[in-house]
């Protein structure tokens, strides 16, 4: 069995046997998205100012060299399908990114619909994220447990209430561990405090009481979010290019939703664009060229109004974030999805 290096300082622990530790585990490049590390053994320091917000993505070499800026916060979105029988908090409480804090993406959701994990209110969604300890002026860095999933839905919940300065790390918590950089496990942290006041919050908020003093203030932007009449409005007029992140079996109607009472098939006149698709091997985003290529092979074009949907809103996200890549920062995501269209009796569904 290899032995594995534990310190006990921050219950930090180091994903790489000790005969295999040398200097070349650490990895201390500055910001280049996507980049490998092209040097070793030099510690830079990079304000986050320099990083753009035209750039969906930050690598992990890059958080890794700005993880101790003040003004740096670290998200750990991570939500799993039902049937993966994986719990997030669970797993964050066992292993994640030093410091990060835990966002709960079922629970900083809409209290008033049947619909999971649906946009909050923005009165919600600033009393939630206020008890996480997020201000405004915080540069956030979400990522998840998969790779790139669901934290691609974080940070567009966070660029609809108008905080553009929000990045997904790219490749998420495995591409961290596999790159040798610290986790650290919390039973009982400050982190699942104020998810748990961030919970609270939400409950407040829904039932009209007074919540605590407010650190973020929203400014909402409602052509990042669709609703079901713009979607169905959409099929007569079509202004939006309307793509799906669903896979192809579903989109056509092959198989069956994984969700009870749902119709299987799509929205007509939408085109189906797999969110894999847009994932390399290692769940990293494609370079723009080839995000580009993949667009186009569908016959989505880059300078035209789009609308993303997936099953739930989660999905649906990452194919927002391609196009983000692409220079399209205005694309919106129809938050209900299939779950919505697909339970109603009077939505228009095609299938194959």
């Amino acid at each position: 069995m290899e032995e594995v290096l534990i310190f006990k300082r921050l219950f930090c622990i180091r994903a790489v046997p000790v005969s295999a530790y040398t200097s070349q585990n650490i990895k201390t490049t500055g910001w280049a998205p996507c980049m490998a590390s092209s040097s070793v053994g030099r510690r830079a320091t990079y304000s986050t100012q320099s990083v753009s917000t035209n750039e969906p993505v930050v690598s992990v070499d890059w958080l890794y060299d700005n993880l101790k800026e003040p003004d740096i916060k670290v998200l750990d979105a991570s939500w799993y399908m039902p049937d993966e029988q994986r719990n997030p908090i669970q797993e964050y409480q066992v292993a994640h990114i030093p410091g990060a804090l835990f966002f709960d993406v079922d629970g900083i959701a809409d209290r008033t619909t049947k619909l999971p994990h649906m946009l909050p209110s923005e009165e919600a969604f600033a009393a939630a994220v206020s008890a996480l300890g997020i201000e405004n002026k915080d540069d956030l860095v979400v990522y998840d447990g998969k790779g790139l999933f669901s934290a691609a839905r974080v940070w567009w919940m966070f660029r609809v209430f108008g905080h553009d300065r929000v990045w997904v790390l790219d490749g998420g918590l495995p591409r961290w561990r596999a790159s040798g950089y610290d986790v650290e496990s919390s039973a009982s942290s400050d982190a699942i405090l104020k998810a748990s006041a961030a919970s609270e919050a939400i409950e407040k908020v829904y039932k009209g009481q007074t919540v605590g003093p407010l650190t973020f203030q929203t400014k909402f932007q409602p052509h990042l979010v669709w609703n079901i009449d713009q979607v169905k409005k959409n099929i007569e007029d079509k202004t939006h290019q309307h793509i799906d992140a669903r896979s192809k079996p579903r989109f056509d109607g092959a198989v069956q939703e994984p969700r009870k009472g749902i119709r299987s098939g799509h929205v007509p006149g939408s085109k189906c664009i797999p969110f894999a698709q847009l994932l390399d091997s290692s769940q990293t985003l494609l370079p723009a060229d080839e995000l580009k290529k993949r667009f186009e092979q569908e016959g989505i074009s880059v300078e035209s109004p789009a609308v993303t949907s997936c099953g739930t809103g989660v999905t649906a996200c990452i194919l927002a974030l391609g196009l983000h890549r692409l220079g399209k920062s205005d694309v919106a995501v129809y938050d209900g999805s299939w779950t919505e269209w697909g339970a109603q009796s009077d939505t228009l569904v095609d299938t194959s």
